[in-house]
């Protein structure tokens, strides 16, 4: 902040987190400064006479720090005239979510919408300036959600933002506070796109080596061979090319009877379902059970060093989600386990999957058909390369080295991230409490 200069002169807000604003600034209560604060409500989902047409229905989702110009749904002109809740806000009203893990959630209308229940609306106000507003509720996020109350699906309600005091200069001076946040946060939204964009392609470029790797070898003059699998091309000669059904034994799962408590209290061994699924290695999961449930019910153990696999989820519409367990678990309907034999080592066998995930996908699943399962018969028949067994080791080591340099890589990517959202915060919150002084700014050229 040391670019901005500082007011000349200052006086107390009145309100302990915003602390000191500039002498000429006034404090407006939203109540005061805007038309009305409303909230809408959410038609019945069996009334077909209420969804559809033109006008928009704005939830939390759409609430997304952003101008809002369409909707995911949208509700008939009948619904408006049955429901007076519903009432339409006109374009440049400003949106914030009320309930659960969206609260603080904001947005502007770019075309006159309604909304559900969960959204407080605040009109244009010819006493606070709409996008002025939009920055201050923004940089006093974490206050409304202090003011939160409930458990698990705590809410703030209308009245406590209607109560909120905004500290403001003029009508034109918010105008002008404004803009240079559009202007200087846009500059901090690019480097981070910028960001977010090198951390892509980092992921690109790791799939890329690993592919490279479990499907060439290391040797970039190794004599080659057709493998005979159209996506997969030629493979060094001396690899061997064998059915996955010749290399692993397959297991399932299955779920303890939730009604037996026996099965779940108290119990310590992971029982590991998709949502377990988010690290290469995995040692502990979100639900575990008892012996007794294992003895009872269809799941059991998986032994240490397997390959498990999520074989029915919607997330095989985009990924394959492996894992190999350093520990001994179980597992939950939807999950395959693959115990390997001494022909291919199981790290090896990870990575030729991790690599080429977007191919196994189409091959492992039924030709038309949602991609939501992996057919059984698909992955038994599936060809994987096969090298000596030392080369894996070599072509695994090699992998690890460069997915630490890539994981370094992407960890300062996210650090700078994440400064780069702490500055762009501490620069709304500096400007519409007055910390710093931007009335001479002028937008450039």
């Amino acid at each position: 902040m040391s670019r901005y200069q500082a007011y000349a002169e200052y006086k107390d807000s009145g309100v302990e987190w915003i602390g000191n604003i500039p002498t000429d600034w006034d404090m407006w209560k939203i109540a005061h400064a805007c038309p009305y604060v409303a909230s809408g409500t959410t038609p019945k989902s069996d009334g077909e006479i209420y969804y559809g047409s033109d006008n928009l229905w704005v939830t939390t989702g759409e609430l997304r720090e952003d101008v809002i110009f369409d909707t995911q749904k949208k509700v008939t002109d009948k619904a408006l005239i049955d429901l007076p809740t519903l009432r339409v806000h006109p374009k440049g009203s400003v949106a914030i979510a009320m309930y659960g893990a969206t609260i603080g959630r904001l947005g502007i209308f770019g075309n006159a919408a309604t909304t559900n229940q969960a959204c407080c609306v605040m009109p244009p106000s010819e006493i606070l300036h709409n996008k002025y507003l939009f920055y201050w509720l923004y940089a006093t996020r974490q206050e409304i959600i202090n003011l939160s109350s409930g458990g698990g699906q705590p809410n703030v309600n209308q009245e406590k933002i209607a109560s909120l005091k905004v500290s403001a200069p003029t009508f034109l001076q918010q105008e002008n506070i404004a803009n240079f946040l559009d202007h200087e946060t846009a500059k901090i939204d690019l480097l981070i796109e910028k960001q977010q964009a090198l951390i892509e392609l980092l992921k690109e470029k790791r799939l890329a080596i690993i592919s490279r790797a479990v499907t060439k070898g290391l040797n970039p003059n190794a004599p080659m061979k057709d493998s005979g699998v159209e996506w997969l091309g030629e493979v060094p000669e001396h690899w061997g090319l064998t059915p996955l059904k010749y290399l692993c034994s397959f297991s399932g799962g299955g779920t303890p009877s939730k009604e037996n408590l026996s099965y779940w209290t108290d119990g310590n061994i992971p029982w590991v379902s998709p949502k377990d699924m988010k690290s290469f290695w995995i040692s502990d999961s979100q639900d575990k059970i008892t012996e007794t449930a294992v003895k009872e019910s269809s799941t059991n153990f998986v032994e240490v060093g397997s390959l498990l696999m999520v074989v029915r989820s919607g997330i095989l519409q985009r990924t394959i989600p492996i894992a190999i367990n350093t520990v001994k678990v179980t597992l939950n309907q939807d999950m395959k386990a693959l115990s390997f034999n001494s022909r291919i080592d199981v790290e090896y066998a990870a990575n030729y999957i991790l690599g080429n995930t977007e191919s196994l996908l189409l091959e492992w699943s039924k030709e038309g058909a949602t991609v939501e399962s992996i057919e059984h018969e698909y992955l038994a028949s599936s060809i994987f390369p096969v090298p000596p067994k030392e080369e894996q080791k070599q072509i695994n080591a090699t992998i690890q080295a460069r997915m630490e340099t890539f994981s370094a890589l992407e960890e300062n990517a996210r650090k700078g991230i994440s400064l780069l959202q702490e500055r762009r915060t501490a620069l709304i919150s500096a400007a519409v409490t007055g910390k710093i002084d931007v009335r001479d700014w002028q937008a450039p050229n």
